[in-house]
């Protein structure tokens, strides 16, 4: 069982990836790169991600090692201090490739994986 604190951040975690995905669903990889309304959104949830995945518990971190957690908080600073470095096609295959494992461990965290 895990403190509120940890509860409350795997949910904004989850909540940021139901956003993400949202923002990109039904998409292609060309609109999305066309769309800086998507592009823009769809960073924000990644930066919250990032930020939230910072306090999380190294228990939760350890027992998930293919997460690659280090490079989740440092995007993050990308996100906020060099945002012209933000390229939309990494923001993209970050929402294809690497939220589903993370949801998926987030689920199993808060015990709501199917």
């Amino acid at each position: 069982m895990h403190s509120e604190k940890t509860r409350g951040f795997l949910l904004d975690i989850l909540q940021q990836i139901q956003l993400a995905e949202s923002f990109t669903v039904g998409l292609t990889e060309e609109k999305f790169l066309d769309s800086i309304l998507h592009q823009h959104a769809t960073t924000r949830c990644l930066e919250i991600i990032s930020e939230a995945s910072r306090r999380l518990p190294d228990e939760i971190k350890n027992k998930n090692p293919h997460i690659d957690w280090h490079a989740m908080a440092g995007a993050g600073n990308v996100y906020r201090h060099d945002y012209q470095g933000v390229a939309p096609r990494r923001v993209w295959e970050a929402v294809m490739n690497s939220l589903p494992p993370l949801r998926k461990v987030v689920e199993a965290e808060l015990g709501t994986a199917d």
